[in-house]
């Protein structure tokens, strides 16, 4: 099916742009083109090279003679043919780069159907080229990773996967265990051969090695699907204590109003934000107080929802004025969850010691992070990003050159590539058959080989490459 078809998109976003770009992959790209292209140079796009690009014009008119009327011209294109298998898909590619237009963009997409093409979904490039094994699975997804990518941190992780470094990682744990596993199953299979059988230590030996491989790599797995899926951070507090001026520092924007009137803010403010290479939602919420209206009691309740989904509770306190009951109600909604007190106004004559705010958590004083700033005077605001970002890595600095584990797929292949190996290993230390314990070791082999795509079906495939957009 995937040789036979010929699928084209659209792989620029929509909208109005300079540019846009159609691709086409299949047997037939090139066919379509020369019946579609009219090149100023009057060649073929069957009788050029591969990897050269060609200046012409998409028309609606059969025939390609240049004595053709003026109005079948649909739009000047450069036409790039790339021949299979040196293409991305591993099959003959056309790109066709016309002006930016939609209805320029559409309209070619459009004869390009009608030629015999079919409308290619979501991520089928990039599947055709795992299918056609120009990249394996690990290096299709990072592909969908760059092109989502939030922070140049997360863009370079996401890079080091496409150019292999973790499939590297995972085929070297994998060739280890067929090593053990070839052994096993040569003495097994052949004992008329005389094959020296391995003894129990070194089975145990070598299974401990394999298990302290994956699990150096499931350890990088909280700090990589930071790096990539971003935190969910929400900043809480009673009215007044200067949250939507934190939000407006941390964004170097003035996003959310601000007055000396309490209660401005009524709804949940959302933004993006680059935190030390973190990618963070931040929310400002409204302010926790008696609700004088419908809408603040709305606005609360959605605060409340948003303490409930959030990663990360910033805690803004006035360190100007003495806590209050509406501190102390708030104190009780995070409970258990992970938050930073933030005592806000430090650049104003204090009030509030420490050992207020231990009275704000008496099951856990003294054991929550405080951080004092000065929203207003952007003082303190540097150590705030560091601790956001060292409550999650763990570090103070993440070395994005190692290899990270970014997706959940991969943590949960190599969770359950690890208990397989804990199971072979007691099978050993019992003295069981060692067909239970090669029974094992190919359960972890076929766990690893999830992750690359080395064992796969299609519902896996499909849910894949369903995230993808349409022309990538």
């Amino acid at each position: 099916m995937y040789r036979e078809d010929t699928i084209a998109a659209i792989s620029t976003p929509i909208g109005i742009g300079a540019i846009g770009v159609i691709r086409l992959s299949g047997g037939k790209a090139i066919k379509i083109a020369d019946q579609i292209f009219r090149s100023k140079s009057k060649r073929r796009m069957s009788k050029v090279p591969s990897h050269t690009v060609h200046i012409g014009y998409i028309t609606t008119e059969e025939k390609r003679s240049s004595s053709k009327k003026k109005d079948d011209v649909i739009d000047e294109v450069l036409l790039t043919v790339m021949r299979a298998p040196n293409s991305y898909t591993g099959e003959d590619v056309v790109e066709i780069s016309c002006h930016g237009s939609m209805v320029s963009l559409n309209n070619i997409l459009s004869l390009i159907l009608k030629k015999g093409a079919k409308a290619a979904p979501p991520g089928e490039f990039t599947k055709r080229a795992f299918l056609n094994g120009r990249l394996d699975l690990v290096q299709a997804e990072a592909v969908c990773d760059i092109i989502s990518a939030k922070t140049a941190t997360s863009l370079h992780i996401a890079v080091n996967q496409l150019n292999g470094q973790l499939s590297s990682r995972i085929n070297n744990i994998r060739d280890k265990l067929i090593n053990i596993l070839t052994h096993i199953e040569a003495s097994l299979d052949y004992p008329e051969e005389d094959i020296p059988s391995l003894r129990k230590d070194k089975v145990i030996k070598e299974i401990n090695r394999i298990s302290c491989l994956v699990e150096e790599l499931l350890d990088t797995s909280l700090s990589g699907m930071i790096f990539r899926e971003g935190l969910s951070v929400a900043i809480v507090g009673k009215a007044n204590v200067g949250k939507s001026t934190l939000l407006n520092t941390l964004l170097q924007d003035d996003k959310a109003i601000v007055t000396s009137i309490a209660g401005t803010t009524r709804d949940i403010i959302e933004e993006w934000i680059n935190i030390e290479g973190v990618p963070v939602k931040i929310m400002d919420t409204a302010g926790f107080k008696g609700a004088r209206d419908e809408i603040e009691d709305l606005g609360i309740q959605r605060s409340k929802k948003a303490i409930g989904n959030a990663d990360l509770i910033l805690f803004v306190i006035d360190l100007s004025v003495p806590l209050n009951k509406d501190d102390e109600d708030i104190a009780e909604i995070i409970a258990g969850k992970r938050y930073i007190v933030v005592g806000n106004k430090n650049d104003l004559k204090g009030v509030v010691k420490k050992s207020n705010i231990d009275k704000l958590f008496p099951l856990s004083p003294g054991r929550y992070s405080l951080v004092k700033i000065s929203a207003l005077k952007r003082r303190g605001i540097k150590q705030l990003q560091h601790s956001i970002r060292r409550l999650f890595t763990g570090k103070d600095r993440v070395h994005t050159e190692s290899v990270l584990v970014t997706n959940l797929r991969h943590k949960d292949a190599l969770r359950r590539a690890g208990e397989t190996l804990v199971a072979a290993k007691k099978s050993c230390e019992n003295n069981d058959f060692y067909e239970f314990v090669v029974l094992e070791l190919r359960m972890s082999l076929n766990s690893l080989g999830e992750i690359t795509g080395e064992v796969s079906n299609e519902d896996i495939l499909n849910d894949i490459f369903s995230k993808f957009c349409v022309g990538k």
